[in-house]
């Protein structure tokens, strides 16, 4: 590509310094884009690597490298963490960096670790609560008078979803089902702690009184279409109910149509689907698309974080490295190259999603108990949350969105063949 290519990044300010006035306040105003100096120098060092300008970019680079830190203010983070993706754009090093990042992780990953992690952010931010309490909604009712459940669960979330359905279970006024749970683990980090998660679940479900059978399948993403009844364990007098959240994104954008095939083949009375309110498929050959909206959505989740947790947190500075792993993964990684990760990170919004389930479903939609769980539940965190329907029509038909300060960030929906 020429220097003299049409750049898509235009009414930029000429490269400067960040002055004094833009500094980080805990005032709660977050890092937003239109003010803050890191996305105008992220944004002028993307276009510099877009156009190929050498000289720009190892100056951008360097200027960058002076003012961001993982440890300070909003603005250094987001320099932070997408400076190491352009640095591995601009190299062609992000496959080797990612599995480094995705080792050092591997490495340091335990139980304890990944469980305080994430209660401490189900406590401070409905970002997980709120796709677990409408899928768990959805699969109740799906599953009311039946008495052999068997729930599909591709979500790699250490089963955090399970104990309050188990409650339910065990509270219903006829008799308490049997419930089989098996869970397809796709993540690398998850399969490490499978067994201590296994042994709480059963735990659990023996205190519960609830009759319970837990299986584990572990396995590539890129085989998850391929699966049969016969591995998933499903049998013909089992109400199957198939739960997946944040899983979709991980698969294959071509294999996406053989995963929705599969579901329908289990004939289930639902398949509950969470994803975040991000698109990294349709951009994925043009940098520049895929950078505005990576840019865009990590700037709300930070911004999310930052006035979340508390400066120190430790949870907090967690989830950012997870972030910036799947910032260089986007950013820096071509589809086409094994990065062995079996993360994809190929996000698509819940408008994309429908397109894709339509073919094979039809949406079930919220009921009105459900959609009031979500509320009570949006009622227990501090302002800024909110529940958005559906962002075509004004019904729950084709999933609800949690939203951030009006910005919609997670979209929950509920499906039948």
């Amino acid at each position: 590509m020429e220097r003299t290519h049409h750049s898509p990044y235009t009414n930029h300010q000429t490269t400067s310094t960040p002055q004094s006035n833009h500094t980080y306040s805990d005032s709660g105003e977050g890092c937003e884009v239109e003010d803050k100096w890191a996305p105008r120098l992220l944004r002028e060092c993307a276009r510099a690597i877009y156009v190929k300008d050498s000289a720009k970019i190892n100056h951008l680079l360097w200027m960058l490298n002076e003012l961001s830190s993982p440890y300070g203010d909003c603005d250094q983070k987001l320099a932070s963490y997408f400076l190491q993706a352009l640095f591995c754009k601009a190299t062609e090093s992000g496959p080797r960096c990612y599995k480094t990042l995705v080792s050092v992780a591997d490495k340091s990953h335990c139980f304890d670790s990944a469980r305080k992690l994430i209660l401490k952010f189900q406590e401070v931010s409905p970002w997980t609560t709120f796709g677990h309490v409408a899928s768990n909604g959805a699969i109740l009712e799906a599953f009311d008078g039946e008495t052999k459940l068997h729930i599909i669960d591709i979500s790699n979330t250490l089963c955090t979803q399970w104990p309050t359905l188990l409650e339910a279970l065990a509270t219903r006024s006829d008799e308490t089902p049997s419930l089989k749970l098996t869970v397809v683990v796709t993540a690398s980090l998850v399969r490490s702690v499978m067994k201590e998660i296994t042994q709480r679940m059963e735990k659990f479900a023996r205190l519960m009184g609830v009759p319970f059978e837990f299986n584990v399948i572990t396995g590539s993403n890129r085989l998850l279409g391929q699966l049969t009844k016969e591995e998933l364990g499903v049998h013909e007098d089992e109400a199957i109910a198939v739960n997946c959240i944040g899983a979709l994104r991980r698969v294959e954008v071509e294999e996406r149509e053989d995963v929705i095939r599969l579901f329908s083949s289990l004939k289930p009375r639902v398949v509950t689907i969470v994803e975040e309110e991000a698109d990294f498929a349709s951009s994925r050959s043009d940098f520049a698309k895929c950078f505005e909206e990576c840019l865009r959505y990590y700037t709300l989740y930070f911004e999310m974080l930052e006035e979340s947790f508390t400066p120190t947190s430790n949870e907090r500075l967690m989830l950012e490295r997870e972030c910036s792993r799947s910032i260089v993964r986007v950013l820096s990684c071509d589809d086409t190259q094994n990065i062995g990760s079996g993360d994809c990170e190929r996000r698509e919004k819940g408008n994309q999603w429908c397109q894709r389930l339509k073919e094979q479903f039809s949406p079930v939609g919220f009921s009105d108990d459900v959609v009031d769980d979500v509320k009570a539940l949006l009622r227990r965190y501090r302002a800024g949350w909110s529940l958005a329907l559906d962002q075509i029509g004004s019904n729950t038909d084709s999933g609800i969105y949690l939203a951030w300060k009006e910005e919609p960030v997670v979209w929950a929906s509920a499906w039948k063949p």
